[in-house]
C-alpha cells in the first residue's frame, strides 16, 4: 500500500470513532504549501467554520510552516466560538501529531476550543 492509502486507513478508523461519539469534529488537512481546518457538525452534513492559509489575512508570508499553522489554529477557534461551538473532537486525518498538525491543535486550544 502507498503512504497515502495508509494515512486514509488511519483516518477512517478515527472518523468512525468520532461518529460513534456524536461530537462536532475539527478536521485538519495539510499540503506542503498550505494548511486547512474546518469544523463540521456531528453527523458530517454541515460545515460550521473554516480557516486556511488561503484566507486573505493569512496569505502574506510563508504559508507552509509552523507559524502559519498556529495562525490557522487561532482563526478556526475564533470562528468556531463565534458559531457557538466550544467542544470538538480533533480529527488529524491520519497525519502524525507533530509539527504543523500539533501547532494548529495547540493554538486552537489556547484560543479557547476544547478537545
Amino acid at each position: 500500500m502507498s503512504a497515502n492509502n495508509e494515512r486514509l486507513r488511519r483516518a477512517r478508523k478515527v472518523r468512525m470513532k468520532i461518529r460513534e461519539l456524536g461530537t462536532t469534529r475539527l478536521c485538519v488537512h495539510r499540503t506542503p504549501r498550505h494548511m486547512y481546518a474546518q469544523v463540521t457538525s456531528a453527523d458530517g452534513s454541515k460545515v460550521i467554520a473554516t480557516a486556511s492559509t488561503l484566507d486573505k489575512e493569512l496569505r502574506q508570508g510563508a504559508t507552509g510552516n509552523v507559524d502559519a499553522a498556529k495562525k490557522v489554529g487561532q482563526l478556526i477557534a475564533e470562528r468556531a466560538k463565534a458559531a457557538g461551538v466550544e467542544q470538538v473532537a480533533f480529527d488529524r486525518s491520519g497525519y502524525r501529531y507533530h509539527g504543523r498538525v500539533q501547532a494548529l491543535a495547540d493554538a486552537a486550544r489556547e484560543a479557547g476550543l476544547q478537545f
